[in-house]
C-alpha cells in the first residue's frame, strides 16, 4: 500500500490515494487542485523513503472537495464566588482535500 506522511497547517497527516482528509483552512475554492511540497515520508509498497525533514523532489497532489465550518463548541469560563461568568461559541474553520496522486 502506497502512503505519505505530510505536514500543513502545523499538522502531520498520513494519507493514501483516494482519501478525504479534514485539514486546516486553506486560502483555495473547491474543485481546485492543490499540491503540498512537504513531504516527510513516502511509503511505495516496497521501501520507506524518510527526509531530513523533508523527502527530496515527493509531493502530493489533492483535490479541494469543500470549504466549510466544523461543528460549534462552547467556550465557558467560571469564577465561583466572584461574579465571573464568559460564555462564548467557536466554530474552526476547515478545507476538505481528497488525495488524487503521490509523487515520489
Amino acid at each position: 500500500m502506497n502512503y505519505a506522511i505530510i505536514k500543513t497547517g502545523g499538522k502531520q497527516y498520513r494519507v493514501a490515494v483516494g482519501d478525504e482528509i479534514f485539514v486546516e483552512k486553506l486560502d483555495v475554492e473547491a474543485e481546485d487542485e492543490i499540491v503540498f511540497d512537504e513531504v516527510l515520508a513516502v511509503h511505495d509498497g516496497e521501501s520507506l523513503k524518510t527526509g531530513s525533514p523533508l523527502v527530496d523532489g515527493a509531493s502530493v497532489k489533492a483535490e479541494v472537495v469543500k470549504q466549510g465550518r466544523s461543528k460549534k463548541i462552547t467556550v465557558f469560563k467560571y469564577k465561583s464566588k466572584k461574579g465571573y461568568r464568559r460564555k462564548q461559541g467557536h466554530r474552526q474553520p476547515y478545507t476538505k482535500v481528497r488525495i488524487s496522486e503521490i509523487v515520489s
